[in-house]
């Protein structure tokens, strides 16, 4: 699938497509079953050109099969996942099981600090909107290896601070409210996962700022962020290309010292 905003804004990395299937695609990366892996290091190989897939046995960790849409997979994270975004839980990596599951996950026992404390942990892990997807598999694919009869959910792309700004001016440029693009708190997953889905089915979607996650920043390059676009919206997007800013001077100016 050929993109007129990539054309326009020259991404160091090619757009990736979220697709729901029921089939998977062959040859596509997957995590073992029931393994530990991060979603947002299978993202940053689809960024680079690999397609990888994954199911309610294969989405990495907790936080990863919440931010795909498998449903609050939260509720089986060792040690309770409100501890371990904020101050975490020594008590229980004294215990047998506990002492197994540091090893692989050492912020368990004092936290990542990310949020002030399990009351705030907790509340804020029940305002996420959950979601459990009908289809089998998620799919991470990029844009221009996407067929014509396949449907996309969300459009994500990477971009430096240059290009950021013309996308998100770009989301605004034929509405009539200002506030078109977000950039909300959680995981990397989470951000082009169930937050951009929320967006997907509101009346007015918007764009979402990610890889804002502390955790996942060193898969990325440093001055990269996505910014994930539900498919309507992209569509929006990409028809607004010809004849706006982006033709015009300031743009192509400020293109020139990306080259």
């Amino acid at each position: 699938m050929k993109s007129k905003i990539v054309e326009a804004i020259k991404p160091k990395y090619f757009p990736v497509a979220v697709l729901f299937t029921a089939e998977k695609p062959e040859g596509a990366a997957q995590f073992q079953e029931n393994k530990f892996g991060c979603v947002a290091a299978m993202l940053n190989a689809a960024a680079k050109g690999r397609t990888v897939v994954f199911d309610r046995k294969t989405f990495g960790c907790p936080g990863g099969g919440v931010g795909l849409g498998f449903g609050n997979t939260y509720i089986d994270f060792p040690g309770s996942i409100e501890t371990f975004l904020s101050t975490g839980n020594p008590e229980f990596c004294k215990t047998t099981f506990g002492q197994k599951i540091v090893q692989s996950m050492p912020h368990i026992e004092d936290g990542e600090g990310y949020l002030k404390n399990p009351a705030v942990a907790k509340k804020m892990v029940a305002s996420m909107p959950m979601a459990n997807i009908d289809e089998e598999y998620v799919v991470f694919k990029p844009l221009d290896q996407v067929l014509d009869q396949e449907v996309l959910q969300t459009v994500i792309f990477f971009v430096n601070p240059d290009q950021l700004t013309a996308l998100t001016v770009l989301a605004s440029y034929e509405r009539t409210e200002s506030d078109n693009v977000i950039a909300p708190f959680g995981s990397a997953c989470q951000q082009i996962g169930i937050l951009t889905y929320k967006e997907a089915s509101s009346k007015k979607p918007r764009a979402v700022i990610g890889l804002t996650d502390i955790t996942i920043r060193k898969f990325f390059d440093k001055d990269i962020l996505s910014f994930s676009v539900p498919y309507v919206m992209y569509q929006e997007m990409e028809n607004n290309v010809e004849r706006s800013f982006l033709q015009k001077h300031e743009w192509q100016s400020i293109l020139e010292r990306n080259q």
